[in-house]
């Protein structure tokens, strides 16, 4: 059962070999640090998230209408809201109990925010207020 303990260590070791060799020289790694891009314009806008101008160099999000998912089952709420193009969801429980969403289908919208009909960018945050069937 020894061979078995020594085997990495002896497989590591012809592999660091065969690597270098006897004066190979490794050449040193290069590290790059991107800089941000300056920004341009009023960054703390008071439109609301998703609302201000894009950062320099950053294309702005696309405007959309947000659809309306209140009575639907969590999982096709979040579905919609995808296939509308918006990703950035937050699921919270509706009852304020704090519980987690762990199966989806098992829950309804209630509520959402920002409300359905609005036209807001597609980076803007969308939370989905649930509870369980049957609450």
């Amino acid at each position: 059962m020894q061979f078995s303990r020594l085997l990495p260590a002896v497989i590591l070791g012809a592999v660091l070999t065969g690597c270098g060799g006897a004066g190979a020289a490794v050449p040193a790694a290069t590290v790059t640090t991107p800089q941000p891009a300056p920004l341009t314009g009023d960054a703390g806008g008071a439109g609301g998230a998703g609302d201000g101008p894009a950062k320099s160099g950053e294309p702005a999000a696309e405007r959309k209408t947000l659809p309306d998912v209140v009575g639907m089952n969590l999982q096709h709420g979040q579905d919609t809201m995808q296939a509308a193009g918006f990703y950035i969801l937050d699921d919270q429980d509706s009852t304020g109990q704090g519980r987690l969403q762990i199966f989806d289908r098992n829950w309804v919208i209630t509520e959402q925010d920002p409300a359905a009909g609005r036209k807001v960018a597609t980076d803007t945050p969308v939370t989905l207020y649930a509870k369980k069937y049957g609450e």
